[in-house]
């Protein structure tokens, strides 16, 4: 029988097989480029003040939002993207709604070791299920949430060196090849299912409820708007949507009553309320020195 030369198979057939095999597995994916990104443009990119759309328009190049797991869109979703070299798998979406814990190794932080100070102070095990190698020698440790209860994305907020993906992030796939180095599963680790997360994790990873500061009714459809704006935000893009949105709101004199609701819409896609606030900050200082040149 004839066995397949891998190393002479285009890395966009290499990524769509791996992509597929996933899916099967009823995980749902993008085709991503050699940096991580979302292999497709936004076909929002040349419009000049692009309503947000998480691709009610009908066309590929949302991102996370074009995830599936029905084959035909698979195939077609890469054949839109040939430069393609790997996948992404979205958190956060029935039937695993998987949560994915970035286990960094980056700026000398030893984040394997602060997961297991976490695990021993709150009492919880990490059982035994899929895990990732990254190029930089990091782990991707994939886990399964409950229906009811979305998980954020964070950096570091759980302790240095370790993110969190959840609602509206994804994962790079194993198989996937970067600029970096190939992503693969750890031997022993591809065939398991996606365990549980352990209960005390999981109220690590949902921050308590905000207190909600709705939006006074002189903000409309316009400050509705711009948090809607910072929602649509992708990974690369956030600050700077945020940023705009939040001059936008000072200039229309809605910046303070606003602030919460950004700040809240700003967490929701990755961002810390640290950096959130600060952002915003920078906005408000801006528009001061506009205000005091006008």
């Amino acid at each position: 029988m004839a066995t397949t030369d891998w190393h002479a198979v285009p890395l966009a057939t290499l990524a769509l097989a791996h992509a597929l095999s996933a899916a099967e597995r009823g995980l749902a994916v993008i085709p991503l480029s050699r940096t991580k990104l979302p292999a497709l443009r936004s076909p929002h990119r040349d419009e000049p003040d692009p309503a947000p759309c998480h691709g009610e328009c009908g066309r590929p190049g949302h991102g996370v939002y074009d995830a599936t797991t029905d084959p035909g869109r698979i195939r077609d979703l890469f054949a839109a993207a040939p430069r393609a070299t790997g996948y992404g798998i979205a958190c956060g979406l029935p039937p695993h709604h998987l949560i994915g814990v970035d286990l960094d190794t980056k700026s000398g932080t030893d984040a394997s070791s602060a997961l297991r100070e976490l695990a021993l102070r709150h009492l919880f095990t990490i059982p035994d299920t899929v895990v990732v190698a990254t190029p930089s020698g990091g782990r991707h440790v994939w886990l399964s949430g409950p229906p009811d209860v979305v998980v954020p994305n964070s950096a570091g907020r759980l302790a240095p060196g370790i993110d969190i993906r959840g609602a509206g992030g994804y994962l790079v796939g194993p198989g996937s090849r970067t600029a970096h180095g190939v992503y693969s599963a750890v031997p022993g680790t591809a065939h398991l299912p996606v365990a549980p997360c352990p209960p005390a994790l999981l109220r690590l990873l949902t921050p308590p409820p905000r207190v909600h500061h709705p939006s006074p009714a002189h903000a409309g459809r316009h400050g509705q708007g711009l948090v809607q704006f910072v929602l649509a935000a992708h990974e690369g893009q956030r600050n700077t949507r945020l940023f705009w949105a939040a001059c936008r709101a000072y200039e229309s004199d809605l910046g303070d009553s606003l602030t919460n609701a950004l700040v809240e819409a700003a967490t929701r896609t990755g961002l810390t309320e640290r950096e959130a606030r600060s952002t915003i900050a920078s906005a408000a200082r801006l528009s001061q020195r506009n205000d005091a040149g006008a």
